[in-house]
């Protein structure tokens, strides 16, 4: 199955991303069967071969979540945006459990090191 998704090219503290048509199963560092466009976050600034994505989207080929979201927001294809990062409950600095021994609950701190 084909995927249209991101390849990171950039340095090291700069990213640059190359939006790429591969296989599914192919690491994310092999070479891509076609670059379809790039992407620098920090410039915000990129481009897009708009007609080459559309083609790809009639064969079959599935973008990922990011790169989905990305044709979305630059009104290359329609639809909703999917949640990509689910949010992580905060603990603080010290993990608190609690024990339950003959239904009486005692607080244990621990703390991570």
């Amino acid at each position: 199955m084909l995927k249209i998704r991101f390849q990171r090219v950039g340095k090291k503290n700069r990213p640059h991303f190359r939006l790429i048509l591969t296989e599914s199963r192919a690491a994310a560092k092999k070479k891509a069967k076609e670059i379809l466009g790039f992407w620098d976050p920090l410039k915000k600034e990129g481009n897009i071969k708009a007609d080459r994505v559309n083609y790809w989207l009639s064969v079959g080929a599935q973008p990922s979540d990011a790169a989905h979201n990305f044709l979305v927001s630059r009104s290359i294809i329609r639809g909703s945006k999917i949640q990509v990062h689910k949010k992580k409950k905060e603990t603080g600095g010290a993990k608190a459990t609690e024990i339950v021994v003959n239904n009486q609950s005692q607080p244990e701190e621990t703390t991570l090191k």
